[in-house]
């Protein structure tokens, strides 16, 4: 059983490639609610509550924490580091004991009480385009909180970014998990039914696999965005 399922949505840098929009924060949370039947505390950390559904959902302000830290592979890429307070040892005081955090750009097309009963204190999405350095996406994990301290207790600003990324470690905090967590963390996959639009769905036509629970948007497609809204199951089960 989770407590808590939290995402975030913050103002991005101008010229950002995707604007995330409190809509689309309700629309998660209704995805959720559709197919998870257990209570959980549903949560958005923001910098602007405007618009998100408060009747349903809690709003958390938005730390300053690693805000403007860039992502080591080039300042247009996504920088996620204010995301590693909730490795933080107090955050189960906000979130409760065990904690989901998930990206906006997903849909959820199954059940996921099974992705959301796994027992161990940390498991993350197993997807990485760089499989013989990197071993995990950012996009979905699950949390016991105050386990992996060292996620925050360690990361120094000036410094863990390009350690990560001369490891070849890409991306923001999911390049820091990576490097300060080695290979052998639990993860979901395929076999889970979590699924990348881009990396798995683009290979078969974009149908949407039958055993499929989780799709995550990683990538410059959003499921709001024009080119997925012409696809008949992303149009009737993002919504």
């Amino acid at each position: 059983m989770i407590d808590s399922v939290v995402t975030f949505k913050w103002e991005p840098f101008v010229g950002y490639r995707s604007r995330f929009e409190s809509e689309h924060v309700n629309t998660l949370f209704r995805m959720i609610d559709r197919h998870y039947p257990s209570p959980y505390r549903r949560i958005c950390v923001t910098d602007n509550p405007i618009g998100i559904d408060t009747n349903r959902i809690e709003v958390v302000p938005l730390w300053p924490d690693f805000a403007n830290v860039p992502n080591p592979n080039g300042r247009t890429n996504p920088s996620c580091y204010r995301r590693l307070k909730l490795f933080a040892p107090d955050a189960g005081a906000t979130f409760g004991e065990r904690l989901v955090s998930i990206d906006l750009d997903t849909v959820i097309v199954g059940d996921l009480t099974k992705l959301f009963s796994r027992t161990e204190d940390f498991v993350i999405w197993g997807q990485s385009d760089f499989p013989k350095t990197q071993w995990y996406n950012g996009s979905l994990w699950m949390l016991k909180t105050g386990s992996r301290p060292k996620v925050w207790s360690e990361f120094d600003p000036k410094t863990s970014p390009m350690l990560a990324q001369r490891a070849g470690k890409k991306g923001s905090d999911q390049g820091w998990f990576s490097y300060i967590l080695g290979p052998n963390e639990a993860t979901w996959t395929t076999k889970d039914g979590v699924y990348s639009y881009r990396v798995h769905l683009s290979k078969n036509s974009y149908e949407l696999p039958p055993d499929a629970k989780v799709i995550a948007f990683h990538g410059r497609v959003d499921p709001w965005s024009y080119e997925a809204q012409n696809i008949d199951w992303i149009r009737r089960l993002y919504c």
